[in-house]
């Protein structure tokens, strides 16, 4: 079996349109549906079943889902492997990570693996915490630095790096400003500025007011802590902000919860062979933490 053949399956297997699939691999719908037809003829068992606008997968789909992501993965790992053993640190680095880690933490690593290892490139994409552990599980990227989850799947490895101390704030003008003894009820019935609700730190949030019984109002949900701070500082609401970022321009409020810390730190497939890029970008982070 061809691996494009394979590639191709997975691909409308995620998606479940031939169309959808195709602009993910960049190719024409026809190129795709040849490759799925002719992995049929091979297999001499249909994989799809075709419906209107969609497909779904037959007994015979379900069944070689799991084995065509096996032999893709071997593949991927044994030219890794190869590629390893003539010790450059050299090819594509794909990374994922959030606009705050890379903007407040990885500034100067970045700045010292560009200068030290010229002949590897970085593919940096800036997503939320949920979309990194997708996108390392789905093998899209070879390592992401965001929000540690506590509850993450087995087959990751993550190894925390850095603490954010998360503080309550509000605008100077806000009302929450004026309460002397705050409580999570005031919180609660005042619109919240938050990361969007499938975000680790949500979650975490979240949690503290639904052990009080309680639900939060997250008004404008969005990813970008330097936006939440701005929205915030005009008195559009209150929020959690790492206490790093916290200045003149946002009230301190005395948090009534317990408190909130979000651990931020390395995942990557825990049974992945490492690129030699990776484990000099690894390498370069653990030296910034022990200095």
């Amino acid at each position: 079996m061809d691996s494009q053949l394979l590639q191709s399956f997975l691909a409308v297997a995620s998606c479940q349109s031939f169309s959808l699939a195709a602009e993910q691999l960049h190719l024409t719908q026809s190129a795709v549906s040849k490759r799925i037809q002719l992995l049929e003829q091979q297999l001499d068992s249909p994989l799809f079943d075709r419906h209107n606008r969609t497909v779904s997968l037959t007994e015979s789909g379900l069944q070689l889902l799991p084995r065509a992501r096996q032999i893709l993965d071997l593949i991927a790992d044994t030219r890794q492997e190869l590629h390893n053993l003539s010790g450059a640190v050299s090819g594509t680095l794909s990374l994922a990570t959030s606009h705050h880690i890379g903007l407040h933490r990885l500034p100067p690593v970045l700045r010292e693996f560009v200068s030290r290892y010229p002949a590897a490139t970085l593919d940096i994409r800036f997503v939320g915490s949920e979309g990194a552990y997708r996108l390392i599980e789905q093998r899209q990227v070879e390592l992401a630095l965001t929000t540690l989850d506590d509850q993450h799947p087995t087959f990751m490895d993550c190894t925390p790096l850095w603490v954010d101390d998360m503080l309550c704030v509000c605008g100077h003008e806000h009302p929450l400003a004026r309460m002397k003894q705050l409580k999570l009820a005031d919180l609660a019935a005042t619109p919240a500025i938050l990361p969007e609700n499938d975000t680790i730190t949500f979650r975490m949030v979240d949690r503290v007011f639904r052990q009080s019984g309680l639900s939060l109002r997250n008004a404008m949900p969005t990813n970008y802590l330097e936006t939440i701070k701005m929205m915030v500082s005009v008195g559009l609401g209150w929020s959690l902000i790492p206490a790093s970022m916290a200045d003149d321009q946002v009230h301190i409020l005395e948090w009534p919860g317990i408190p909130v810390q979000r651990h931020l730190g390395l995942v990557h497939l825990r049974e992945r062979s490492l690129g030699n890029a990776a484990k000099a970008l690894i390498q370069l982070l653990n030296d910034s933490i022990r200095n």
